[in-house]
């Protein structure tokens, strides 16, 4: 579980679509001038150098940020969402992708908090040290699953929770739908956004109709494909479910999803799903 390393995977398609959702719903809580909080599960290292052997591995941000990257044509949520990478390159040449907790943080107000989790220990220690010196933040060499739940409710009763598992152990699925369960118990009035992976589609079908039968009232599922499923290996599409999601947030998909799997999509195999999974006659994953 802790062989983990995103840098291989920092700026790919499912990085888009992720981080994308994550600036509508940080934008979202920001009409209001309350304060609220930001817990992120798996943090990782915060920012990554697209021209770092990793990165340079398997290049899948080519498939992805770099797609978007010099684009005039882009949605308006989409502009936003690269105009904030844009923030951490210099010039015209992409460098440099962030993180979640980079891209809350660049987003978030100085009465805002952020709690960001990792349990890898390098990822941590760059986390950390990139961010020490933020007040807004705190950081915890821990398990973001199971020890944030200490967090909630926050006392702003305003906030947003990132679940972002790297999947590597089959039962992370079961894993992240009990405690999706959990957090909502504790705090029903948050926003909870779940990133995962299409790899096996039967895995995805069970996660469904486990958030299907919580009882949580408002369940909106997001998935971007580049390619059609397939019993290889390889990640063809990945999702969000978002619980409580801003009233605008399937507008907003509606329009940028289809745009997404277009552009990204390969040799024109793109594909999208939205669905909200709470309403009645709800079809999981076919």
């Amino acid at each position: 579980m802790l062989s983990y390393r995103h840098a291989f995977h920092a700026g790919n398609f499912a990085d888009v679509l992720k981080h994308l959702v994550l600036v509508h719903c940080i934008e979202h809580l920001k009409k209001k001038d309350k304060p609220f909080c930001y817990i992120d599960t798996h943090a990782g290292a915060g920012m990554y150098a697209l021209n770092s052997e990793w990165a340079l591995k398997n290049r899948e941000f080519d498939s992805g940020i770099a797609k978007l990257w010099r684009r005039d044509d882009l949605p308006a949520g989409v502009r936003r969402y690269v105009d904030l990478v844009g923030q951490f390159n210099q010039g015209k040449e992409l460098l440099h992708y962030p993180g979640s907790p980079f891209i809350a943080a660049s987003l978030m107000r100085k009465e805002d908090r952020l709690f960001l989790y990792d349990l890898h220990s390098t990822e941590f220690k760059f986390l950390h040290e990139l961010v020490k010196k933020d007040r807004r933040i705190r950081t915890f060499h821990a398990d973001g699953l199971a020890d944030s739940l200490s967090l909630l409710p926050p006392k702003e009763r305003r906030g947003l929770v990132l679940i972002d598992p790297s999947y590597e152990l089959s039962n992370d699925y079961r894993l992240v739908a009990e405690t999706l369960k959990k957090m909502y118990r504790r705090f029903a009035g948050g926003i909870y956004a779940l990133w995962y992976p299409v790899v096996e589609r039967q895995r995805i079908r069970r996660l469904e109709r486990a958030l299907q039968d919580s009882g949580i009232a408002d369940v909106a599922l997001f998935e971007l494909a580049v390619s059609p499923d397939s019993k290889g290996h390889g990640m063809t599409a990945s999702g969000m479910v978002v619980i409580n999601p801003p009233w605008t947030l399937e507008a907003e998909m509606r329009l940028e999803l289809p745009w997404l799997a277009e552009i990204l999509g390969a040799e024109g195999q793109g594909g999208h799903r939205i669905v909200n999974l709470a309403q009645e006659g709800a079809e999981p994953a076919p």
